[in-house]
């Protein structure tokens, strides 16, 4: 049989592929809980049937605050560091952010790293999995969704709040999440294989004007 299943019309259609969810960790700093979290987040990830993960973490790609002389929107990039991470989001579906909130916003790190590109975010929806004190990174939650729908980006109502974040590490510095982030975590990835699936008809169009 062909790579096209056949519906019930009798006309074949596009076997279904995996969302590819690129799971980006904002934190940089030394000793960051944000890295053991997100390796929870990307386990999770890995683990659903419908997706194929790529850990994306801003502190091992280390952009350099932003160098390019040319608006993003054009995509007329000049240094390779900026061509790396276009093609590494363009290649992706969706996103989760696995961000803390740092004096009520998101931080320096993750805003550079979008503010880079432009067309390569758009029409892809984006969970946030959030982390703090008393908040839980609420706050800095709501300041991405304000800046990413401006890329056209869909950030989910379901989210993963955790609060009081030092609470659930190990001995190891391990994270162990409690049955209720576990749970939110999975209605979150329901809800992004959605949204992913849905807007796929309007990636590619761009998509293909960047292949031509």
């Amino acid at each position: 049989m062909s790579s096209d299943s056949i519906n019930k019309s009798g006309n074949a259609t596009p076997e279904k592929r995996p969302v590819k969810v690129g799971i980006i960790i904002a934190s940089t700093r030394p000793g960051r809980v944000g890295l053991p979290v997100g390796q929870w987040v990307s386990e999770r990830t890995a683990e659903h049937t419908g997706f194929e993960v790529k850990v994306l973490d801003l502190a091992e790609i280390d952009l350099p605050f932003m160098d390019e002389p040319n608006h993003p929107r054009l995509r007329q990039y000049i240094h390779r560091h900026t061509k790396d991470w276009s093609a590494a989001i363009d290649d992706l579906d969706a996103f989760v952010f696995v961000h803390p909130e740092y004096n009520y916003g998101m931080t320096a790190p993750l805003k550079n790293a979008i503010d880079y590109l432009n067309q390569e975010w758009q029409y892809k929806p984006v969970g946030l999995v959030s982390y703090g004190g008393l908040s839980g990174g609420t706050r800095a939650a709501q300041m991405i969704k304000q800046v990413v729908t401006t890329l056209k980006m869909m950030p989910l109502p379901e989210a993963v709040a955790i609060p009081f974040v030092n609470q659930y590490f190990d001995d190891e510095q391990r994270f162990q999440p409690t049955e209720s982030m576990e749970n939110s975590l999975e209605i979150m990835f329901r809800e992004l294989e959605r949204w992913a699936i849905a807007l796929q008809p309007l990636r590619a169009p761009a998509r293909q004007a960047v292949a031509v």
